[in-house]
């Protein structure tokens, strides 16, 4: 019988909120204390204060803060709308207002623990030149039971739907996770001549054929029989949430994995944060709260993703085998065509390493060869692919020609 510690997580998270609570109240009459002698210890109070009321999670999407931005020469707003929703995720626009026609483009997020807002800086780079659509992923932990499961096939499904609602021939750039699906989706429209199918797809760090330079990563997925994943990581969502007892891969430990992955780095980081607050720095200070704000908001996995993810993708390779089943039927690559097709790997990304999202090249024979462009980034890890100083200058131009000539 499964165990019920994601039960037992949120039964300590409750019964100590009060705790985080007055931590919280505290620190804002602190902050009126004026500044004299006992800055010090003030100082030091602040920072104790500062951590216990930070010792939690967030299961609530953050906001995108994306207000405004750069076209051109000028400064437009930016408006969130939801352009069309299901249970499990929105497709979710940001509009600019007095801008003309752009290339319209679905951003697909992937759903690993994080929500979307993780590719922020993606969407205000994209922002500049195209019209961007995301899709914004539900926390499962907030889905009725009722509303029925959500696996592989159903992900890929959404990417078709969503795409139908931009209209004739869009754009579609995936980052990293849900390449595989992007490029079935795609796959499938192709096929079916669908009138929304892709005009380009751009696949980004992505495990199309983890079989080449396994990463650490890859080499736990394939470490251990599926059994194994679905009773030791599938758990049943809490009794005090709307999709109580849905079973899922908790965002709490998906993030003790990626914390124990860097756990010294973590600890130095928080240290530092008290330090900072100590000191009085309150720049330094707000950065690293910043990161660790979005950082510890996690989301859950419904669990046949999750399994499905762990065994179509990492185990048994069913996409760059031919193998692939959509809905029973199988995801011929080699009907992608009468579309650009660009790749774009990390020189030292160690989640997907380099050569994983190049073999999506190799499969999808019926594109052109002079619609096809693969760029490898030196310099960069798997981050580095789709944020920072090296995707806004190096990666974002190559992205954002490539898309033009395609138009």
């Amino acid at each position: 019988m499964m165990s019920m510690y994601y039960q037992a997580f949120q039964n300590h998270m409750d019964l100590t909120a009060p705790w985080r609570s007055g931590a919280s109240s505290a620190l804002k009459f602190l902050n009126l204390v004026p500044q004299g002698l006992s800055d010090q210890v003030v100082g030091r109070l602040s920072a104790a204060l500062e951590l216990i009321s930070r010792s939690t999670l967030t299961y609530h999407r953050p906001a995108y803060g994306i207000d405004s931005v750069m076209v051109g020469n000028r400064e437009v707003a930016v408006t969130e709308e939801i352009a069309y929703a299901t249970p499990f995720g929105s497709l979710l626009r940001f509009k600019k207002e007095g801008v003309g026609e752009q290339p319209r483009m679905l951003l697909v997020a992937p759903m690993s623990g994080h929500f979307s807002t993780l590719l922020r800086g993606t969407v205000k780079t994209l922002l500049q030149d195209h019209d961007v659509y995301i899709t914004d992923w539900h926390n499962p932990r907030d889905i009725p039971r009722s509303e029925g499961r959500f696996g592989l096939d159903d992900y890929t499904e959404h990417l078709i739907d969503f795409l139908g609602q931009l209209g004739p021939r869009p754009h579609m750039v995936a980052i990293c996770q849900p390449s595989v699906s992007a490029l079935a989706a795609a796959a499938i429209m192709c096929e079916g001549n669908h009138p929304s199918r892709p005009a380009t797809l751009t696949l980004m760090a992505g495990p199309i054929d983890t079989r080449i330079q396994p990463t650490r990563v890859n080499e736990f997925a394939k470490s251990r029989p599926i059994d194994w994943f679905e009773q030791n990581l599938i758990n049943y969502v809490p009794m005090q949430c709307r999709g109580a007892l849905r079973k899922v891969y908790p965002g709490f430990v998906q993030l003790t994995a990626f914390v124990s992955m860097n756990l010294e780095r973590h600890i130095k980081q928080h240290i530092d944060l008290a330090d900072h607050i100590a000191k009085g720095e309150k720049e330094k200070a707000a950065s690293i709260k910043t990161f660790y704000d979005e950082y510890f908001a996690v989301m859950d996995l419904p669990a046949e993703f999750y399994i499905e993810t762990v065994r179509d993708v990492f185990q048994e390779h069913l996409l760059p085998q031919g193998k692939l089943m959509h809905r029973g039927r199988p995801v011929n690559t080699k009907a992608v065509s009468r579309m650009g097709l660009m790749t774009v790997e990390g020189e030292k990304d160690d989640i997907c390493s380099i050569g994983q999202t190049l073999a999506a090249q190799d499969l999808c024979t019926g594109v052109r060869a002079y619609r096809r462009v693969h760029h490898m980034q030196a310099g960069v890890g798997h981050y580095g692919v789709f944020s920072g100083k090296r995707w806004n200058n190096e990666i974002y131009p190559l992205l954002r020609d490539f898309v033009h000539v395609n138009s």
